[in-house]
């Protein structure tokens, strides 16, 4: 089945705090709240509105998105009620990315700065890309001197899109990124669609490799680019298997993550980066989880839809047909 995330409907407030009632009605219910009873049939998320109670603090923990009012943790936004041991939190529907060491992010270059570049990442605050965490054309590993300072828009420059990961998060909820690898760096040849960071789910790999010829990366901020199939693939796949020891994938490849022309791509694959690109949009819209499995049930649901009763299901005509593609997701 696949993962709807919607919003629960807000009921009335008067529901939970009548007028002459010393204690909420719903907060008596939880008088003798259990994990079952806070966490129905074993599950670890729930979703609920504000104002509404989630558990007992006498036997659960506050986390982010909450507060406590007469021994009773109350959801102050709109989100997943998750909890982690003891720990409850409420996870909002709508906010700003949230970062952690190790997550995988897509952002845009928009300021060169001294050793350092600012990125837009949909965080509290621009994240930083120092100089000294991106490689160097030919894969060299060593001290940035002030020559390289001199060439920083060589590499990057304002509007450049990059994929890249979070290297650490500073006291002021910074983040600060890193390229020292070649699976990280500018990205060309695509298209980008923004989804709520709610919609991502961890995974082991956000990169994914659709059967039918297009690459998809998916940013845990919330950031989806979607592309034609990279050289950056084959010469990865190549470097493991190559036995010749005067050849370096690793130069090549560390080249290509620094230019900034796309590649000719054919009308076909351009066709199908723009449906895939779609239907994220669409998945979206609906609030479905946006997982490589999806958008391919999608993309596939599409084409079955052009060529029942003879439709001419052009791209910029899926939006019109959202409802029967997310009908034939169904089944999954």
């Amino acid at each position: 089945m696949f993962r709807i995330l919607a919003p629960a409907p807000v009921p009335s407030t008067s529901s939970y705090y009548p007028e002459h009632d010393a204690e909420p009605s719903h907060a008596r219910d939880l008088m003798d709240v259990d994990e079952e009873t806070a966490f129905p049939s074993g599950s670890t998320s729930r979703t609920a509105v504000p104002g509404e109670p989630v558990a007992s603090a006498q036997e659960w923990m506050r986390g982010h998105g909450s507060y406590v009012e007469n021994d009773y943790i109350i959801a102050s936004v709109a989100g997943q009620v998750e909890r982690v041991n003891k720990l409850v939190s409420v996870r909002p529907f709508r906010s700003k990315y949230r970062p952690e060491v190790g997550d995988l992010v897509i952002g845009r270059i928009t300021e060169v700065g001294p050793r350092r570049w600012r990125v837009e990442a949909d965080g509290r605050t621009d994240a930083t890309l120092p100089l000294s965490s991106i490689n160097l054309p030919g894969g060299v590993q060593r001290r940035k001197l002030e020559s390289d300072e001199l060439q920083m828009r060589t590499f990057f420059q304002e509007g450049d899109l990059l994929v890249a990961e979070v290297q650490s998060i500073l006291s002021d909820g910074t983040m600060s990124l890193h390229t020292r690898s070649l699976k990280y760096g500018k990205l060309r040849n695509g298209r980008l669609v923004i989804v709520p960071p709610t919609l991502v789910i961890r995974l082991k790999s956000h990169f994914h490799s659709l059967p039918y010829g297009v690459e998809m990366i998916v940013g845990l901020n919330g950031y989806v680019w979607i592309q034609a199939p990279s050289a950056m693939s084959s010469v990865q796949n190549a470097s493991s298997t190559a036995a010749g020891e005067d050849w370096q994938p690793e130069a090549s490849a560390s080249m290509a993550i620094y230019s900034s022309m796309n590649d000719h791509i054919d009308v076909d694959t351009r066709a199908k980066i723009d449906r895939t690109a779609a239907c994220v949009e669409i998945l979206s819209k609906h609030w479905i989880a946006i997982t490589s499995t999806h958008v391919h049930a999608a993309y596939d649901a599409s084409l079955r839809l052009q060529t029942q009763d003879g439709l001419d299901l052009e791209v910029d005509q899926l939006h019109a047909q959202a409802n029967a593609i997310i009908a034939a997701l169904a089944g999954l």
